[in-house]
């Protein structure tokens, strides 16, 4: 693992998995697609209960996506890897992206089922919001300063004190009377749902999580590319 954190041998390390991650996605998610409407109608959601399809799937892979910023962020801070900075920054924006997508199909299935797009004082909705705020202001900070490596290491500091936050997000259905539902899937006793939703839910959830996964290696690849190329040139600018 720590052999991977030198670029060149993460970029050769990557180069086949890279298009294999992006084909298997796409394949994922057809199928998750497929499984999604053709999956039977819940006897009181009706076809609403279709948005959990992508509700879930992008909800808890936006909360793991922060743990990988967060842990890769530590990794940059503490033993000052800048793999590990670029695959922090490499995440903040996906994970941004399924986090809004997770409040904006939450939105769509909440109305049906509560009468109301959004409830201000539900610990999982606040929660989630929050941690939406946490993956902009680590892009704001980073755009903020125009000193690299300032910018990295304020930012990282930002990465890890938003992992407080996970937990709340989490286990807020458990700690607090709150309108959302609780965990239905990962529970002590089984999932509470039948085999034809539970399948497609968990195609879908595999789907996403290699989407991100397809997003994430092309970016992290991206952004070694990015800063070869500013060390070029800022070289070349000094011999000139």
């Amino acid at each position: 693992m720590f052999g991977l954190a030198n670029p060149d041998r993460f970029l050769r390390f990557t180069r086949p998995l890279t298009p294999m991650a992006w084909a298997l996605a796409a394949v994922l998610l057809v199928l998750s697609v497929w499984l999604a409407f053709t999956a039977p109608e819940d006897f009181r959601q009706g076809d609403t209960v279709r948005i959990m399809f992508v509700h879930v799937p992008a909800a808890s892979v936006g909360l793991g996506i922060y743990l990988a910023l967060g842990v890769s962020s530590f990794f940059a801070l503490v033993f000052r890897h800048p793999l590990a900075d670029a695959a922090a920054r490499a995440a903040a924006l996906p994970g941004a992206a399924y986090t809004a997508l997770a409040l904006i199909t939450g939105s769509l299935w909440g109305k049906p089922m509560w009468g109301a797009w959004w409830v201000w004082g539900d610990a999982r909705l606040m929660s989630e919001l929050v941690l939406l705020l946490f993956y902009i202001g680590y892009m704001a900070l980073r755009a903020s300063i125009d000193d690299e490596a300032k910018a990295a290491r304020a930012a990282a500091v930002l990465g890890l004190v938003g992992l407080i936050n996970l937990p709340i997000v989490k286990f807020s259905v458990d700690w607090w009377n709150t309108l959302h539902q609780p965990a239905s899937l990962l529970r002590a006793e089984g999932p509470s749902m039948t085999a034809e939703i539970l399948a497609p839910l968990l195609v879908s959830m595999a789907a996403w999580a290699i989407f991100f996964l397809a997003v994430w290696l092309t970016a992290i690849r991206t952004e070694i590319t990015r800063r070869r190329v500013l060390s070029i040139r800022a070289r070349r600018a000094l011999e000139a």
